[in-house]
């Protein structure tokens, strides 16, 4: 082999896929596209309401099955895998973040981090050391023993990364990881991705807000479940708060 640096290895490498739902007339929530991101890349889907950004994160993140076409996650072909085999490819390789924040009020935040890891089995031994670094890394190493509702909205978010991002996850998918936080929350929760992504942290954000979207250094654009473009985003520059919002 000759010298040169070897391409990333893609993380995602989907042809045709699309999702259609029974109906009179049917729904094509995603029409057949092609996708491929490589290790490392930080992805925006943007779009409103409707145009199938959220139905081609469920589909990447093994959620829902596609009506068409081929995904292969970290190269492995996801057509032929039962339910079980699906949950445990998601399990070892997908982490998520929702718009919600989806935590068990009646457990401690270091509590509710360690709970991902017992799902995707991660050795018993490891999991409280995963779960403090990964509430370090997002700013929240000094509310471990809190119970969710001690927490503002932007701390619980911090929460659901860390929890994400503590089964170390090949993939990590943002569904309107904003969506219920003020402005100065969002920013907050922004810089966090930023630094996720500075780490190697393949990221993929659905958003409908063009400045989610801007921190991305690629986006793709749907529309009516059309993928309408797919273009890179020159760095931008961000004025960030001082302090994390609250």
């Amino acid at each position: 082999m000759t010298g040169g640096t070897l391409a990333p290895r893609p993380v995602v490498n989907a042809r045709g896929l699309a999702r259609t739902f029974p109906g009179e007339p049917p729904v094509e929530a995603l029409r057949p596209a092609d996708l491929t991101i490589t290790g490392g890349e930080y992805v925006s889907i943007m779009g409103g309401s409707g145009s199938g950004k959220s139905t081609l994160l469920h589909v990447l993140g093994l959620l829902d099955r596609p009506t068409a076409g081929s995904y292969e996650l970290e190269g492995r072909d996801t057509a032929t895998l039962s339910d079980a085999q699906r949950a445990a490819l998601r399990g070892r390789h997908i982490g998520f973040v929702f718009q919600s924040f989806h935590l068990l009020p009646q457990r401690t935040v270091l509590e509710n981090v360690m709970l991902a890891m017992v799902y995707n089995r991660t050795a018993r031994s490891l999991r409280a050391g995963r779960a403090v670094s990964a509430l370090e890394s997002v700013g929240l190493g000094h509310r471990l023993e809190f119970l969710p509702t001690r927490l503002s909205g932007g701390e619980q978010q911090r929460v659901a990364i860390a929890r994400a991002v503590a089964i170390e996850p090949t993939l990590l998918l943002a569904d309107e990881p904003t969506g219920n936080l003020d402005t100065a929350s969002s920013a907050a929760i922004l810089d966090v991705f930023d630094a996720i992504h500075a780490s190697g942290q393949t990221l993929v954000v659905v958003t409908h807000d063009p400045e989610v979207s801007q921190r991305a250094d690629r986006r793709l654009s749907m529309r009516d479940g059309s993928v309408t473009s797919d273009v890179a985003l020159a760095p931008a520059v961000i004025a960030r708060p001082e302090q994390v919002g609250r």
